[in-house]
């Protein structure tokens, strides 16, 4: 039986998602939670193609449907590829989560202009891309749901560097230029901006818990849950 989530106990069994960067840490916890509500999953990765197939694996073992899917969500002609394969494999993409991240450590004196591109283009120019793509189709059935995984870097100093705020600063100034102007077709577009989360990308600096009142680092999968319930809310928007 389905899990329901979200207000009045809504179902995603008969939607499809499409998550970036999905075949470890925050990416993988959100599509294994979307497949137990009940969602077919596209699980997308870059280079990781044995633990996307794991993921996959974990969510058919549940009577779930899901395909892995290799795709530089970087590049404008990859992210078109990506959305046709999944639309022939699952059907049209209903919910869009923008997850895949680049988390390059860098100090003011270190940072380079390469540096700076690459981050901006993987975790900024990225979410535009995939967007765009999935756009037609969720207007076309006036319903869409796209979450964008940000951080607590888009307001604060954070632990990785400049670069990594500005990209996820535009992420969140992205999202609230989307959502104002889709709300009307019934599609949201909301930010999910976790700080602080055990994951690979934290290079096991589990010391800078000393700086959350909790006193622990964050799990994948409480943000997975917080992604769950932006999703489960038609009226929450930008």
């Amino acid at each position: 039986m389905r899990r329901r989530i979200g207000d009045g106990g809504q179902n995603l069994s008969a939607r499809v998602a499409l998550v970036t960067g999905a075949s470890r840490g925050i990416g993988a916890a959100i599509a294994l939670t979307l497949a137990e509500a009940g969602a077919a999953v596209a699980v997308n990765y870059r280079e990781r193609a044995g633990d996307a197939d794991a993921v996959v694996a974990a969510i058919k073992a549940n009577g779930g449907r899901a395909i892995a899917i290799g795709a530089d969500v970087s590049q404008a002609a990859a992210v078109t590829n990506m959305v046709e394969q999944v639309a022939s494999a699952l059907g049209p993409i209903d919910i869009l989560v923008n997850n895949a991240g680049l988390a390059i450590v860098r100090g003011v004196d270190d940072l380079t202009e390469d540096d700076f591109d690459r981050t901006i283009t993987v975790n900024l120019k990225s979410a535009f891309l995939c967007t765009q793509a999935v756009l037609p189709a969720m207007r076309a059935r006036k319903w869409g749901r796209i979450v964008n995984i940000s951080s607590g870097a888009a307001r604060g100093a954070g632990a990785i560097g400049v670069h990594y705020n500005a990209s996820k600063a535009g992420m969140e100034g992205l999202t609230r230029g989307y959502a104002a102007r889709l709300v009307k077709e019934g599609i949201t577009v909301n930010a999910v901006a976790p700080s602080l989360i055990e994951t690979d990308m934290m290079g096991g600096r589990t010391d800078l818990a000393r700086n959350i009142p909790l006193g622990r680092m964050g799990r994948a999968e409480e943000v997975a849950q917080a992604v769950a319930m932006v999703l489960g809310n038609s009226y929450m928007t930008g």
